[in-house]
């Protein structure tokens, strides 16, 4: 399907310009697309351009656009009931979250509902403090966890950086990259030695007796597809166990599919004490997100208040969406489709292209959540633009964006990296087009290497 309608277009676009104010954005300098439509991986303008999305928004429409079961869902349920307080027992809430608590590992049986992922880590972090009786919390440099307070201050990415206004307690440390390693290893092995000790040096150093929880994204989102490596968070479990520290996994970009398993420590049989998730579970249709709470951490407010809480948490109309979601990836074996996307078309032909484009330094993935890693030379890995690259120095990497768009792919770019993240519904004629469209692409940014 698609659109075309310029005049309202331009009515949408004009609207927007003089009352909307934009995320991470100097206003004065955006030129947001007027989208009129979507349908599965695809997305449309009122020009009448489609756009195969290979960013699935923000990494969040697992189930591709308007699945036809989830609005329904959403459907009836507004004519059910649209808005019911959480301190009453609502049957879409209930049966939300026993949906998601079979899907946790272990014994991670209740769920906190939220609105969102940054909430859901807010809420980890207050429950960890809470329950260890400790105030530091420890996440890594390459992260992303959201932009309220102590979200962004967990972040370690630049958006952090403007927003820090002296949240405590906070401590970053490096986690494994063996691409480019801050530990110089030689390998991944080594890599991941190196990373647990730099961790632990980190832990004792803190003072593990002041340390409340360690916050990781199972697999790094926004800041790079970083894939743990083997035994890694095997390793950071042992380390939480030894000295009494929370394990909370942020799955809100990783989880529900995303990895081709259900939570993305599925792929390392780890159990976390806490999950935070959002995005996937009901792929944005409705704002939802949540905590995963083991029964240990539980048991600490049993006959303690929590003192937390939402108006909208468990929203009938979010969480009937999210039922809905978990159900059909279920009977459509949607989480299985993304595993074989990604073992048997994404990382076959990506790595067919790293050997094709001089610009390509890694790929990097499982499930349908992958990177490439765009370099000026292969030799020395010097990244295709320079860390946090803005205006004129981060032209290799626009021109490259602009290219994927003009021939119809909508990609997910940061920095010096663009991600292959499709909806988990995806197609393998539909993946195989947005990948060639890559390969194309990847010629303009060959342009640009030494």
């Amino acid at each position: 399907m698609s659109t075309l309608d310029p005049a309202a277009g331009k009515a949408v676009y004009d609207a927007d310009r003089a009352h909307v104010f934009h995320s991470w954005s100097a206003q004065g300098l955006i030129s947001p697309l007027a989208v009129a439509g979507a349908e599965g991986s695809y997305f449309w303008d009122y020009d009448g351009n489609r756009y195969l999305d290979f960013a699935s928004q923000l990494v969040n429409t697992n189930i591709g656009h308007q699945h036809p079961k989830v609005v329904a869902a959403i459907k009836a349920q507004a004519d059910k009931l649209c808005m019911v307080q959480p301190a009453f027992a609502n049957d879409a809430r209930s049966e939300a979250a026993r949906l998601i608590t079979e899907l946790a590992p272990g014994d991670l049986n209740r769920v906190f509902f939220t609105n969102g992922g940054a909430e859901a880590n807010e809420n980890a972090i207050r429950m960890a403090r809470l329950h260890t009786g400790r105030h530091k919390v420890l996440s890594t440099y390459r992260s992303y966890h959201g932009a309220t307070a102590n979200a962004i201050a967990l972040t370690g990415d630049p958006r952090r950086w403007p927003n820090e206004t002296g949240v405590s307690g906070i401590v970053h440390f490096w986690g494994p990259y063996a691409y480019r390693s801050a530990f110089h290893a030689d390998g991944e092995a080594q890599e991941c030695e190196r990373a647990l000790a730099h961790l632990e040096n980190t832990i004792v150093f803190e003072g593990a007796q002041t340390i409340a929880a360690i916050v990781l994204e199972t697999v790094v989102g926004t800041a790079g597809i970083l894939v743990p490596p083997p035994g890694y968070l095997a390793g950071v479990r042992a380390l939480c166990d030894k000295y009494g520290i929370i394990f909370i996994a942020d799955e809100v970009m990783a989880g529900f599919g995303r990895t081709g398993a259900w939570f993305a420590v599925d792929n390392w049989d780890i159990t976390p004490d806490l999950i935070t998730f959002a995005k996937g579970v009901n792929s944005g249709y409705v704002p939802l997100g949540g905590v995963i709470i083991s029964d240990r951490i539980f048991e600490t407010f049993r006959e303690r208040p929590y003192p937390g809480g939402l108006t909208y948490s468990g929203h009938p109309l979010a969480c009937a969406a999210a039922v809905a979601t978990i159900t059909a990836m279920r009977d459509e074996k949607i989480v299985e489709n993304a595993k074989w996307l990604g073992e048997s078309v994404i990382g076959p032909e990506l790595r067919a292209m790293a050997a094709r484009h001089a610009s390509v330094g890694e790929v990097r993935g499982l499930g349908v959540f992958w990177a490439i890693e765009l370099v000026k030379n292969k030799e020395t890995r010097e990244p295709l633009v320079a860390y946090n690259a803005a205006g004129p120095a981060a032209q290799p990497m626009n021109e490259f964006t602009a290219a994927c768009k003009a021939r119809g792919l909508w990609p997910f770019v940061n920095m010096n990296r663009t991600h292959v993240v499709p909806p988990c519904t995806s197609t393998e004629g539909e993946v195989k087009e947005g990948l060639a469209i890559l390969d194309e692409a990847l010629t303009v940014a060959d342009a640009f290497c030494a």
